[in-house]
């Protein structure tokens, strides 16, 4: 039985309201779930008393969501990136990782390079 962690869209046209479900793979993206882990609502709501950015509610049980992963409960990807965001799971494309590894990679090109040049 191969389980995800997904997005069950509820709500009306133009404001979407999701639940973060554990479902079976194979079942419809609405069908009635394993378990209901929480709610995400991707209209951002105003800040409090005006001040700050609007925000995104997410409202989520860490612990459950904890189980299920360690179950081994694959995520979808906006799944995915709602639990990078809460701190379960490590972001799929961290910015700061591939801003490393494109130095890294462009050092060694230059070190190739060199080598080439100090052969001849």
């Amino acid at each position: 039985m191969v389980l995800k962690i997904r997005l069950a869209r509820f709500g009306k046209r133009n404001a979407p309201y999701y639940n973060i479900v554990v479902a079976q793979a194979r079942t419809a993206r609405n069908s009635k779930p394993l378990e209901v882990l929480g709610t995400y609502d991707p209209i951002p709501k105003p800040a409090p008393l005006g001040q700050g950015k609007p925000f995104k509610d997410i409202q989520l049980d860490t612990a459950r969501a904890k189980y299920w992963l360690g179950v081994g409960a694959q995520p979808s990807d906006p799944a995915r990136r709602l639990l990078a965001m809460i701190g379960l799971l490590e972001p799929r494309f961290n910015v700061t990782k591939m801003q490393q590894a494109e130095l890294n990679a462009a050092g060694s090109l230059k070190e190739a390079s060199g080598v080439v040049a100090l052969e001849e």
